[in-house]
């Protein structure tokens, strides 16, 4: 959607294997044009192949941008088919290992990766660690190129009034420390680990309250009442399920955490950074570059790492002109080296390159 209504220069048509999804009904009045295939997921068929194909023929684009693997290497050879040369794949995951892959998906990748070479003009990745574990997996180095995502910092500015509104009606008034996670609830998150690592803050005595956000983080869900009766944290942390009112969720927060044991560009890092909300990052994908020195680095998988520091991240509240100063390096860095145009010229460049032509910088950050 970004992309669509910010690169100008170029006319868009999407076209989803599935249904409209998310922005289905709202693309048409950016006059973006939406095709539907409506396959099944996990279930493609010679129909759908042939709908794909002849919708190419029809529309018969200057670029084909395709996203995640079974587009990629699907929208690819149909693209091919139809007489496009320049197919731009995207990828958006860090990791190929089994435990964050199905396994039919990680098949999909290894025949991209086969056809990587050939296939694609260019192959975009969100993330450096992206490219670099995809390379190994054995996709094309000479086809990647890396390009940020993009924020717009005006959508992360919230009136501290309505941050007040927000803790008061979680009773968060008491003046403890408020740290949170927004995560949907997968293993790949490692809540478990992070409510490990607060069990070890709370026997040292330190005062916390906690927000998890995130889908399937609700207080009736037996998984989430297992681990918080499991770390005895049932009276500190609040899980307070998907949000559409992140921001105020991030900037009600005085510390966010990223316990994940596998990311590639983690999104919620670089929001929660533009919401002045410094954060405590595990080193996965491309975290610790996002984060900076305006927070700490961790390794994943270490609950003891974590706990030590969310204690420094508590202590340094204390010092509120350099806690002010973090906050304000947290949002400047991301809005620097993450901005929504930057990212828009990256894709531009790509776009604008002919097939196997060379693009004008190596790296488009």
């Amino acid at each position: 959607m970004r992309l669509c209504r910010g690169v100008t220069d170029f006319r868009h048509h999407v076209i989803s294997l599935t249904d409209e999804g998310r922005y289905g009904e709202e693309l048409p009045s950016h006059s973006v044009g939406v095709t539907t295939l409506g396959m099944s997921r996990g279930r493609v068929g010679p129909a759908g192949l042939w709908r794909l194909w002849r919708e190419l023929r029809r529309l018969r684009p200057d670029v084909v941008q395709t996203w995640m693997y079974h587009a990629d290497l699907l929208g690819g050879l149909a693209a091919r088919a139809a007489g496009v040369r320049n197919v731009i794949w995207n990828i958006r995951h860090s990791t190929l290992d089994g435990s964050s892959l199905r396994r039919s998906t990680r098949l999909v990748a290894r025949l991209c990766a086969l056809s990587s070479g050939w296939l694609p003009a260019r192959i975009i990745c969100c993330a450096h660690a992206a490219r670099d574990n995809h390379v190994a997996f054995g996709y094309a180095q000479r086809r990647m190129v890396v390009i940020h995502n993009g924020y717009d910092r005006a959508g992360f500015s919230i009136d501290s009034a309505e941050v007040q509104t927000f803790r008061s009606s979680l009773g968060l008034d008491g003046g403890e420390v408020v740290l949170g996670m927004v995560a949907r609830l997968h293993p790949d998150k490692d809540h478990r680990g992070f409510l490990q690592a607060l069990a070890r803050l709370r026997r040292d005595g330190f005062r916390f309250r906690v927000l998890l956000a995130g889908p399937d983080m609700t207080p009736d869900n037996p998984l989430v009442q297992g681990m918080l009766a499991e770390t005895g944290l049932s009276d500190r942390v609040t899980p307070i399920g998907p949000r559409t009112d992140i921001a105020t969720v991030m900037s009600s927060l005085d510390v966010h955490v990223l316990a994940s044991r596998t990311e590639a560009f983690p999104n919620v890092v670089a929001e929660a950074m533009l919401c002045s909300t410094p954060c405590v990052v595990t080193d996965v994908g491309d975290a610790a570059e996002i984060a900076g020195d305006t927070g700490w680095i961790v390794p994943a998988g270490d609950p003891d790492a974590l706990a030590a520091a969310l204690k420094q991240a508590i202590l340094a509240l204390a010092d509120a002109d350099a806690w002010q100063a973090r906050r304000r390096a947290a949002r400047e860095r991301v809005a620097r080296r993450y901005s929504l145009d930057r990212m828009r010229s990256g894709y531009r460049s790509v776009w604008a390159t002919p097939a196997g032509g060379r693009l004008p910088f190596r790296n488009l950050k």
